[in-house]
């Protein structure tokens, strides 16, 4: 379970200190907060305190969104919202699986560029010709993390004190890119911890002049920036639900020979929901990018045993323990919101064990890349139709309100792209029409 703190025990963490840092997630993932003084902290830590929900009826840039929605408007005054909360919508699914006796277990990697930038550097060169914080293609270099070995082994050691435990920590093949295992753990205090993994690292960017940049697709011709989770259950006892005690002697596929059948239904639910759920996986309009045939990066509903290719990729015997078996969704970018990922993975895994759905996309064969599955949304705009649509699986799992919301939140990015005049546009055009 998430941990859980007393009073006795926060005034105890508190000791020496007179202030403190507090901050909630908006819908694009953002930590809005603020410094409070520990008196005003602690007078109100147990019974609960206000703060403004205007963070979601505003953009990632403080614009309010080009249409009033439901929740946080105008009309209402900017009252405290509840379905488009983060962490209030995972809690919801969170508390299904405890219904049932079990935990769900996750776990969080993340892909990152980092950028020899700072925010005013950036706004005079228009986002164009950013300098890479290190050149080269050169994935687990162990080299290349010298060159900035401040930054790079002070990021591993405060997000140890954040309580952030990192796993693997290393160079991903590209200029300056950076790839963050975080420690498997319940997920709800997983979702917490990727969140404070990406303002630690921000944070600490800002103070040797580096910029790391989680857009799923910052350059052309280059890898994107992926954002994987990893999903199991367990019992009370803390015995994995998807394994198998013994081989399957009939299985529908060899890849689910190890494979509970409460495995195969949660897999089943997840490719099921999987096309309704993509603006939340793929959240904005640079997400799609990323998304493209031959780059390591899922097109389909797809998935396999141990394979890369795929939307979902299964880790079970004979190349993992049965202990370690969990699914890894691999369609998410860097760029994503981990509560509403996390919330919308274990919902759709919830629905499939609950109506019992089979399988029935095959696994994809070695050295294949998309495979029979669905063609996933090639866009933003394409995946909040998906998503809206009457009786949708996001709408079934999540609610009509939050689904309401928050693809009205996506509709305002959209928005926002179509009026937009790129650079590419004006070098392409500006001379030869």
């Amino acid at each position: 379970m998430a941990e859980v703190y007393t009073l006795e025990t926060i005034t105890a963490e508190l000791a020496g200190d007179d202030k403190v840092k507090l901050a909630g997630v908006d819908v694009d993932g953002q930590l809005r907060g603020k410094l409070i003084s520990k008196k005003k902290f602690l007078s109100v830590v147990e019974s609960g305190f206000g703060f403004c929900s205007v963070i979601f009826g505003w953009d990632m840039h403080d614009k309010t969104y080009f249409r009033e929605l439901l929740i946080s408007n105008a009309q209402n005054g900017y009252q405290q919202p509840v379905p488009p909360c983060p962490r209030g919508l995972l809690g919801t699914v969170v508390s299904r699986v405890g219904e049932r006796g079990w935990k769900a277990m996750a776990g969080a990697e993340y892909e990152f560029f980092n950028f020899q930038e700072t925010s005013k550097s950036v706004k005079a060169g228009s986002g164009i010709d950013l300098e890479h914080l290190t050149p080269g293609m050169f994935g687990y270099s162990l080299t290349r993390p010298v060159q900035n070995q401040e930054f790079y082994y002070r990021i591993f050691d405060t997000c140890k004190k954040f309580n952030v435990p990192i796993e693997g920590w290393h160079t991903e093949s590209g200029p300056g890119v950076y790839e963050a295992a975080l420690e498997f753990g319940e997920v709800s205090l997983m979702a917490d911890r990727a969140s404070l993994f990406k303002y630690v690292v921000k944070a600490l960017g800002s103070k040797y002049g580096i910029m790391p940049c989680f857009m799923a697709k910052p350059k052309e011709g280059l890898p994107g920036n992926s954002g994987h989770m990893h999903i199991s259950l367990v019992d009370s006892e803390g015995k994995n639900l998807f394994a198998r005690s013994e081989p399957d002697t009939n299985p529908p596929y060899s890849d689910v020979l190890h494979l509970s059948d409460l495995g195969r239904h949660f897999l089943a639910g997840m490719l099921e929901g999987l096309p309704s759920i993509m603006p939340i996986l793929a959240p904005t309009v640079n997400s799609y990018k990323r998304l493209v045939e031959n780059f390591w990066a899922p097109v389909t509903v797809s998935w396999g045993l141990e394979h890369r290719a795929a939307s979902i990729r299964l880790i079970a015997p004979p190349t993992a323990s049965p202990k370690s078996t969990r699914f890894e969704i691999r369609t998410p970018g860097a760029d994503t919101n981990p509560f509403y990922v996390l919330a919308a993975i274990l919902a759709t895994g919830l629905r499939g064990i609950e109506k019992k759905i089979e399988l029935t996309t095959p696994p994809l064969g070695k050295g294949d890349e998309t495979g029979s599955g669905e063609r996933l949304a090639r866009n933003l705009m394409e995946g909040v139709r998906k998503m809206k649509e009457e009786g949708s699986v996001a709408r079934e799992v999540l609610g009509n309100d939050f689904v309401e919301h928050f693809t009205g939140t996506r509709e305002h990015e959209w928005r926002l792209w179509e009026e937009a005049v790129t650079d590419w546009e004006v070098k392409r055009y500006v001379e030869t029409v």
